[in-house]
């Protein structure tokens, strides 16, 4: 399996996934924004970080640069896209997923461990994980708080979209457990035809034990199933 791992100005989570994905021998590329044309690969990752500082809109500058014409060609073929944080922002702000991502209920940076249930494990990015899977993935942003209308939030439901949800102490899904704001505590979601995926938390932080959590693990399992 190969990757392409783009890198914009503010990236700082693009040698993070790298490490990541080739822990579990899935080859990468890097990939500089300017760049007008895209190696051949299976899949595209949009890394965290704050591409051009977050300035005027997280993502919105990101989203204009040569290379994304590219990944939305690579998208529009089937093949499979992640962005990860900043990467779900850029997403968004591209409309290859629907929604927004605006600034945590607090107006603070949150960076911390969080739970998480894993809402759908039929897609090809948590087919490892179990059913309602109960997990923990380390989250690290201050424009976390995923918006969309009623309209929209309802076709992710009826879809299945949603695929994971932050949730309490006791994984129960409600304000308590929610970090942001996210409307449904939504933490991630793909697209109606599952080959992209945008999530706030990082699982390539959390693929070692020694790390205090490895419950990323099986979401690189899943992309090698």
């Amino acid at each position: 399996m190969i990757a392409n791992i783009i890198v914009f100005p503010g990236s700082n989570c693009d040698r993070d996934i790298k490490v990541a994905l080739e822990k579990f021998q899935i080859k990468c590329k890097m990939i500089w924004h300017q760049e007008n044309e895209l190696p051949k690969a299976d899949l595209v990752v949009l890394p965290g970080g704050f591409s051009y500082g977050d300035y005027l809109r997280c993502g919105s500058m990101a989203s204009k640069s040569v290379i994304m014409n590219e990944v939305i060609k690579h998208a529009s073929t089937g093949a499979y896209v992640i962005g990860i944080c900043n990467g779900f922002q850029i997403l968004t702000e591209t409309k290859l997923l629907p929604g927004a991502l605006l600034r945590n209920y607090m107006l603070k940076f949150i960076c911390r461990r969080i739970n998480l249930i894993v809402k759908n494990n039929t897609t090809p990015f948590t087919n490892k994980y179990k059913n309602k899977a109960k997990i923990k993935i380390p989250i690290a942003h201050n424009e976390g708080n995923y918006y969309a209308d009623e309209a929209t939030l309802k076709k992710l439901e009826e879809n299945e979209q949603i695929v994971f949800q932050y949730c309490d102490e006791n994984y129960e899904i409600n304000n308590n457990g929610n970090p942001n704001g996210s409307s449904l505590n939504i933490a991630g979601i793909v697209n109606k035809k599952q080959n992209i995926l945008g999530m706030m938390p990082h699982p390539e932080r959390c693929i070692e034990n020694f790390l205090g959590e490895a419950d990323g693990i099986p979401f690189f399992e899943s992309l090698l199933k």
